[in-house]
C-alpha cells in the first residue's frame, strides 16, 4: 500500500506489527486516551536507596523480553545505558527492547549485545555512530522504530510503548527519589525527555552520582514516581553534552544563507513584538539566530519565547531582553545548563509539553518561526534527516517533524550541495518530515517557497529576495554535480519511521 505522500509500505512488518499509513499531518487527531499506570505503594518503613545497579536488579522481577528506557540528556557523555545493559547481560537476560530517547557513538557497546541477542529491539528519535551502523546492516532482530520527540511521549502515554523499567540518569537526587538535572558534577540541565518514562513505567530506577540530603531542590521528577535510587561513581561526562557544532558558522556561503533567511523571516511579517522562535545548534542555524538578534535589537522587538534544545547563544538573547522566556526540553551546551539552574525565566518542559500532538496543546503549536536542517529535500518539499546519501541511518527526526507541524513558518536552511552531492532530489531516500509542514527552503542560490503558501510567495517577491522554483534549485545543483545514481536498496526493512501521531511515514531498507 501507499501512504498519502506516495511511499510504498507493507501492510504488516515482522517484528513491528500492522502498519498504519501516514495520511496527513493533522488527520489522526481528536479524542485520545492515556493508558493506566501500575503503582506500588511505599510505607514509611521502606528504603529506596540502594548501593549498586545489581542490587536494584535484584529488587525487580527481571525477565527476558522486557522493554527498558533511558534518556539522552548527557548525549555523547552518557554512561548509564552501557552500565545497565552490561549488568543485565551478565545475568543472561535476552530479548531486551531499548527505548532510548536517542543513541550516540558512546553507546557502541550495544553492538555486541545486539549480535548476542541480548538486545533485539530499539526505539529512538535519533541514532548515530556504531549502533546506527549495526541497525543499517540488519543486525537488529526487529526493525528499529524511529519516532519524534513528541511522538515518543505520545507512544508512552497512550500505552503503545509500554516501559517495564525506566532507568533515569539523575545528576542530582535525594534518597527518596526527587531528581533534577541542574546540579552536580554531571549537571545536564532540563530532564524533559525522561518525564514520560518516570510517570508511566512500571518500575523507575534513578541512578545518580550526586546524592544530596532530602529534599533535593528544585524537584523536576518527583519521588512519587521513583521506586529506587542507586548511587554510582559517575553517570557520565557532561563535556559530552556538546556534540556537534554549537558555534556560528564563519563560512561565507553559510552566512549568505543565514542573511537571506533572516530577510525572508522579516518579509513574512512574523518578526514583531511577541515573536516566538526555535533553531537548532548547527552553524548556519545559529547564524540565523545571530541575524534575527540584530533585527530585533534594531527594531526594539521583544519576543515571547525561544524554545527547544537551548544553546548558550539563545541564553544570551534571553539575558539581553530579546525574549521574555525560554522553554527548554534539553540543554545543548554547558552555558545553557548554568542558565537553566539560575534563571527562573529559563523554564524546563517535558517532551509531551514540547511536542506531543495528542495532548491539549504542545509548545510547538505556539511557535512562529522554526529553523530546520536537512540531509535531503525533494521537489515535494519532503525532508530527510534520518538517512544519509548512502541510505544508512545517521540521525532521526528528534523534534524536526514536531516543530515543522506546529510552527507558522518552518524554514529549512541548507547549502545546495553537500559532499559533492545535490541536496534537492526528485525523491528523498527516507521521508522524515512531510512536505506539507515545510514552508521555505533557503539555499545560497535562492529561496524555494512551498506552492501552498501563495501568501509567502507574494510577500517575498515584494522584498526582492531571489525566489525560485524548487525544480530550478534541483537543476542548478545537478548541473554542478551531475545527477546522482539511485541508491540500491534491498527489500529488508531495518527501521520503521513513525510520524509524530504513530502512523508510518516511511521505512528504512537495508542498503546493498
Amino acid at each position: 500500500m501507499k501512504n498519502s505522500i506516495g511511499r510504498e509500505l507493507p501492510e504488516y512488518i515482522d517484528g513491528y506489527g500492522k502498519v498504519k499509513p501516514f495520511k496527513g499531518a493533522f488527520v489522526n487527531m481528536g479524542i485520545k486516551e492515556k493508558t493506566s499506570v501500575k503503582i506500588e505503594s511505599v510505607t514509611p518503613m521502606d528504603n529506596k536507596l540502594l548501593h549498586s545497579i545489581d542490587e536494584a536488579l535484584d529488587k525487580i522481577d527481571l525477565k527476558d523480553g522486557m522493554t527498558i528506557s533511558f534518556h539522552h540528556h548527557l548525549r555523547n557523555g552518557d554512561y548509564v545505558l552501557n552500565m545497565v545493559i552490561e549488568a543485565m547481560a551478565k545475568r543472561n537476560i535476552k530479548d531486551i527492547t531499548i527505548a532510548a530517547t536517542s543513541i550516540f557513538p558512546v553507546h557502541a557497546p550495544l553492538v555486541q549485545y545486539i549480535k548476542d541477542g541480548v538486545v533485539t529491539g530499539i526505539y529512538a528519535a535519533y541514532m548515530s555512530g556504531p549502533v546506527a551502523d549495526a541497525v543499517s546492516n540488519g543486525l537488529l532482530k526487529k526493525p528499529a522504530v524511529m519516532h519524534t520527540h513528541g511522538g515518543r511521549a505520545r507512544l508512552i502515554e497512550s500505552g503503545d510503548l509500554h516501559i517495564d523499567i525506566a532507568f533515569i540518569a539523575a545528576p542530582t537526587a535525594d534518597g527518596y527519589g526527587n531528581i533534577n538535572g541542574l546540579f552536580g558534577k554531571s549537571a545536564c540541565g532540563s530532564l524533559g525527555y525522561a518525564i514520560a518514562d518516570a510517570e508511566y513505567a512500571d518500575k523507575v530506577i534513578a541512578i545518580t552520582d550526586n546524592l544530596v540530603p532530602y529534599p533535593a531542590s528544585p524537584i523536576e521528577i518527583s519521588q512519587m514516581y521513583v521506586d529506587y535510587v542507586v548511587k554510582v561513581d559517575s553517570i557520565g561526562d557532561p563535556a559530552g553534552i556538546v556534540s556537534g557544532t554549537t558555534k556560528i558558522t564563519k563560512d561565507p556561503v553559510g552566512l549568505r544563507i543565514a542573511q537571506m533567511c533572516a530577510k525572508a523571516m522579516e518579509a513574512s511579517g512574523l518578526v514583531k513584538d511577541g515573536v516566538s522562535f526555535q533553531t537548532g545548534a548547527g552553524g548556519i542555524s545559529l547564524a540565523v539566530a545571530a541575524e534575527l538578534k540584530e533585527i530585533m535589537k534594531n527594531k526594539n522587538i521583544v519576543g515571547s519565547f525561544a524554545a527547544g534544545g537551548i544553546t548558550g547563544y539563545i541564553v544570551d538573547m534571553l539575558k539581553e531582553g530579546l525574549f521574555r522566556n525560554l522553554f527548554d526540553v534539553q540543554c545543548f551546551d554547558l552555558e545553557a545548563v548554568e542558565s537553566c539552574a539560575t534563571n527562573t525565566k529559563h523554564m524546563r518542559m517535558s517532551a509531551s509539553m514540547y511536542g506531543n500532538p495528542h495532548n491539549k496543546g504542545a509548545v510547538v503549536n505556539n511557535l512562529d518561526i522554526m529553523i530546520l536542517g536537512a540531509t535531503e529535500i525533494d521537489t515535494d518539499f519532503n525532508v530527510n534527516v534520518t538517512t544519509g546519501s548512502d541510505g544508512r541511518i545517521m540521525g532521526g527526526s528528534g523534534g524536526h517533524s514536531d516543530t515543522a507541524a506546529g510552527s507558522k513558518l518552518a524554514i529549512v536552511v541548507t547549502k545546495l550541495i553537500k559532499g559533492r552531492l545535490p541536496i534537492i532530489k526528485d525523491k528523498v531516500t527516507t521521508v522524515t518530515t512531510p512536505g506539507e509542514s515545510i514552508d521555505l527552503i533557503v539555499t545560497e542560490r535562492g529561496i524555494a517557497v512551498n506552492p501552498k503558501r501563495q501568501d509567502l510567495i507574494e510577500k517575498l517577491k515584494k522584498s526582492n529576495l531571489p525566489v525560485v522554483n524548487i525544480e530550478e534549485l534541483k537543476n542548478i545543483a545537478e548541473k554542478m554535480t551531475g545527477k546522482p545514481k539511485p541508491i540500491q536498496l534491498s527489500d529488508e526493512i531495518v527501521a520503521v519511521v513513525e510520524y509524530r501521531d504513530g502512523t508510518v511515514i516511511d521505512v528504512v531498507r537495508k542498503a546493498l
